[in-house]
């Protein structure tokens, strides 16, 4: 049980439903960490615009769910590594591909680059080194790519705080930390 209050439809206030129901219409459901965010909507808007904008960007939706999930096996989310699991799944990426980038790496040289790069990120709270951004540059990265990979990291880490603090309900095939 959500140890943070869960928005559904039925509780929640005309500003709530309203981005509730915009999310419905949009995803077909509204997932558990989405309600929680809903108890502000303030900070429900905030994620919503830096999550469509970071869908924007230059990064691939294969890539940006690699990273997901490398991240939330790393940050032990349960919540985000079952959800980015699937997501990953319906994006195209294979068992074995999801499996290597929980183990922090990809079987495409490009991709893994990005999870490299993320995982030094979160591991060193952005303190990375000029070597870490060479080895994304080499790989075929941009500054902009750089820059969404950065942006990629802190909004799993956001989410990773969601689900841990609120202890969610997972509402999508459960996928078990390892």
């Amino acid at each position: 049980m959500s140890r943070i209050n869960s928005v559904s439809l039925e509780t929640a206030n005309p500003e709530q439903k309203e981005l509730l129901e915009a999310i419905q219409t949009k995803l077909g459901m509204v997932p558990n960490f989405l309600k929680i965010f809903a108890n502000s909507p303030s900070a429900l808007r905030a994620f919503l615009g830096l999550h469509s904008i970071s869908g924007e960007g230059s990064l691939d939706l294969k890539t940006r769910e690699r990273i997901a999930v490398a991240l939330a096996q790393e940050n032990s989310c349960e919540y985000c590594l079952s959800a980015h699991s699937a997501i990953g799944k319906k994006a195209g990426l294979s068992a074995a591909e999801l499996d290597a980038n929980r183990a922090g790496t990809s079987h495409e040289a490009k991709a893994a680059a990005a999870i490299k790069l993320a995982k030094a990120l979160l591991e060193h709270q952005g303190e990375i080194t000029t070597a870490d951004l060479i080895e994304a540059r080499d790989a075929g990265y941009t500054d902009a790519d750089i820059v969404e990979i950065i942006t990629h990291v802190g909004m799993n880490v956001l989410t990773h705080m969601i689900g841990k603090a609120s202890r969610v309900e997972i509402d999508f095939p459960k996928v078990a930390l390892e």
